[in-house]
């Protein structure tokens, strides 16, 4: 991806829990971005949110919650990011997940590394 390029950034919401067979989900969508040649993938671990249940989530030391908040964030061209969107939305229904999705332009200003596949 070139400096000063568009590009679309998705955010995909979850709880920790949420599972596709036996691995995290979010560990499942970060594999098929990877696996898609996306430009990038990072995966945030929330400390406090709610989201459709408005059920606080929380790690509070006293918990110990093992299910909090996630965001999985992926960068790349607005076109592969769209195609990649039917993956997603077909996961998280077969893992009847009520995450979020959003998508939002970005712009690259500075990246110092290889080129991404694709």
């Amino acid at each position: 991806m070139q400096t000063n390029s568009d590009a679309t950034l998705m955010r995909i919401y979850l709880q920790e829990a949420e599972r596709s067979g036996h691995q995290a989900l979010y560990e499942v969508i970060v594999t098929e971005a990877r696996d898609a040649g996306l430009f990038g993938a990072i995966v945030l671990r929330g400390i406090r949110g709610f989201g459709p249940s408005a059920e606080i989530l929380s790690s509070r030391i006293l918990d110990l919650s093992s299910d909090l908040p996630i965001v999985v964030e992926i960068i790349d061209r607005e076109d592969r990011i769209d195609a990649f969107l039917e993956k997603i939305n077909t996961l998280l229904e077969e893992c009847d997940s009520g995450g979020l999705v959003t998508l939002e332009k970005a712009r690259v200003v500075r990246y110092q590394g290889s080129e991404a596949p694709g």
